[in-house]
């Protein structure tokens, strides 16, 4: 499970606001390897935490280029999972590394989505002439990649703003926040998003997810019903924030959990300008 909430606007008003503001959960086992946030070389070109599960390594859940090339990964809830499937992570690293657009990327990726367990993509080239673009491609939703206007999305396991309680109710704290933005010291803000992250709220009862999970144990899916989930081996692991400013500074900020341990955390921070 995982869940994230972006708002973009390629042309601010006001040279204060933010181009892009990202707040994004990983949940995961909190045993399966993985590398924390970091430029992946010493080109310094391309930043993601990496996923070092055994025949899934170098796969990532969310990550961006300097080059302004960004993308970000959800699983879709489904009951049974294809253990021969390709693996999700490689989609996310896969555009980060290419030379084609979002569109382009995504329109190929739609062509293969029945080789993958149920997947969300979003994909997003933030630094080009015609301003921000953004596409969004689920394999149990739509075949073609879906543009999307400047606005507030929300993503979890279902496709692009299904209303999960859980995922409007997040998206509401999130909006909230960032309707203040502005008035915010750039470290508090990550910190007021941060705290949206972990909120462990469960959004009960909610016909949607329990009809989408069905084949769950619905105990189970109850712990699935708050924006950060918290299970005894399961759960949110790490929290994403990305901040791009009018002149594309962009600031990076990773909470990530230590050793398996749910009371052991580490906040890394990346700040870069993207290419013009």
């Amino acid at each position: 499970m995982c869940i994230l909430f972006f708002k973009f606007d390629p042309r601010p008003v006001s040279k204060n606001a933010y181009r892009l503001i990202l707040a994004a959960n990983r949940d995961e086992f909190y045993h399966r390897p993985s590398k924390s946030a970091d430029f992946w070389d010493s080109s310094n070109e391309i930043l993601s935490g990496l996923d070092m599960e055994e025949g899934k390594e170098g796969g990532t859940w969310l990550g961006i280029s300097k080059k302004g090339k960004m993308a970000a990964l959800t699983n879709y809830m489904q009951p049974k999972i294809d253990k021969n499937a390709k693996g999700r992570g490689a989609l996310v690293t896969n555009f980060l590394t290419s030379d084609v657009d979002g569109y382009s990327y995504l329109k190929k990726v739609a062509l293969e989505g029945h080789l993958y367990n149920g997947f969300n993509l979003i994909a997003a080239d933030l630094n080009t002439t015609k301003g921000d673009v953004i596409y969004y491609y689920g394999n149990k939703g739509d075949p073609e990649p879906v543009f999307l206007n400047p606005g507030v999305y929300g993503l979890s396991n279902s496709l692009l703003d299904t209303p999960w309680k859980k995922l409007q109710y997040g998206k509401q704290l999130f909006m909230d926040v960032i309707q203040h933005s502005q008035d915010l010291t750039k470290e508090d803000l990550v910190q007021a998003l941060i705290k949206v992250m972990n909120n462990q709220e469960p959004q009960l009862p909610d016909p949607a997810i329990e009809d989408q999970g069905k084949e769950y144990i619905l105990p189970i899916l109850n712990k699935y019903a708050a924006i950060c989930v918290r299970c005894p081996d399961y759960g949110t692991r790490t929290n994403t924030i990305i901040l791009i400013d009018a002149k594309g500074h962009v600031t990076f900020t990773e909470r990530t959990m230590l050793n398996a341990d749910v009371d052991q955390w580490k906040t890394s921070s990346y700040q870069f300008k993207l290419h013009v």
